[in-house]
């Protein structure tokens, strides 16, 4: 797939301003009781929404953020601080509340500003105030498969929980994009060839599962010192925009405006062989992650190709950009989401599986 600099079409590239929550089906409820991601869990995203006044949040510079910090009355309080604490439990150590009393809830924040509307629950531990965060937000299926494709073919593993229409999230730590991008992308520490190598495989990921809207502030940056310089992995923090759009470049985070500046820095730092040395490596490490996991990817696709995901006009115009990109007729045959995600990912790994070593290669997806 050729690389180009997002300039050339970053200001057409625009996603949907609102996606439809879409319910959790029964096939994909029995999936997730399966697969231990469904938990009964002591508190709903409704209660959360029953705050009295909210104030802006701001940051540790002073800079207002998309959050605001709310507020409840005493009673309503006092339920959530004890609800809150034992589903932070229940993620973290599968319900063991042994600890429960060393922990305390420090303060509740709300985004109306993101799809899922999420609440940003900050967990503080009161013997030395470390602090943890979580997130509970409106069970939407697009953001389910989404998490779970990262869990299973992404260099990351996510926990994340459900129960009726509330879905428990961790917290993804790393520095936002957006704020990297501003204060660390020209840092003369920053290894920008590495950098650009991580982006060109966070590219690559994101077009070969159909995850989208991967603009600066949907993904965090990772920085591990290493025996001689840093290593960088990129983490898309945002899962709504799960094979939804009709577009295909809404599925390549080259082409966002927002990320102008990393793109350019790759067009600088890489020739145009050593991005296609990258893209192949990470297709081939999905390929090995597909055949590892190869029974549950099946279920989940099976499942995925009979949902719901998005509207037919945006699938009718997605599969038929992905047949000009791509030329494999099972695109023109794909009836909804799940089964072009399913027909993407065969057409775009079906070389690299097959030089899976034969002891590990047999796969059915």
């Amino acid at each position: 797939m050729e690389f180009k600099p997002a300039s050339e079409n970053a200001n057409t590239i625009k996603p949907s301003r609102r996606k439809p929550i879409f319910p959790v089906s029964a096939p994909l409820r029995g999936y997730l009781k399966e697969q231990g991601r469904e938990a009964k869990i002591p508190v709903a995203y409704a209660d959360l929404t029953r705050f009295t006044y909210s104030i802006p949040l701001k940051d540790r510079f002073g800079d207002s953020t998309l959050w605001e910090t709310v507020s409840y009355d005493k009673r309503d309080w006092d339920y959530l601080r004890e609800a809150l604490i034992h589903a932070y439990a229940i993620l973290k150590t599968e319900g063991d509340l042994s600890f429960v009393n060393q922990l305390d809830l420090a303060r509740i924040d709300y985004c109306s500003f993101a799809n899922s509307k999420p609440f940003r629950i900050r967990i503080v531990n009161k013997f030395n105030d470390n602090y943890d965060h979580y997130y509970i937000k409106q069970a939407d299926t697009s953001r389910i498969y989404g998490l779970e494709l990262e869990h299973l073919l992404s260099p990351n593993r996510i926990t994340f929980l459900t129960h009726l229409d509330t879905l428990v999230e961790e917290h993804i730590p790393g520095l936002p994009g957006d704020m990297f991008i501003d204060k660390y992308l020209d840092d003369v520490a920053t290894n920008k060839i590495r950098l650009a190598k991580e982006f060109v495989k966070f590219n690559e990921r994101c077009y070969v599962r159909l995850l989208g809207d991967m603009r600066s502030y949907n993904f965090v940056v990772n920085i591990t010192p290493d025996v001689e310089d840093y290593q960088y992995r990129i983490r898309a923090i945002d899962f709504d925009q799960q094979s939804y759009e009709g577009r295909r470049n809404l599925y390549l985070p080259q082409f966002f405006k927002e990320n102008i500046a990393i793109v350019q820095m790759v067009l600088q730092c890489l020739n145009m062989e050593s991005i296609r040395q990258y893209q192949a490596e990470e297709r081939t490490a999905m390929a090995f992650r597909v055949v590892a996991s190869r029974y549950r990817i099946k279920q989940l696709l099976d499942i995925m190709a009979i949902d719901t995901l998005s509207t037919p006009e945006k699938l009718e115009q997605l599969k038929l950009e992905l047949f000009d990109a791509q030329h494999h007729p099972m695109y023109l045959k794909s009836k909804n989401m799940g089964q072009l995600v399913k027909t993407h990912l065969k057409s775009l790994l079906l070389k690299n599986l097959k030089l899976v070593p034969r002891v590990v290669g047999r796969h059915e997806y």
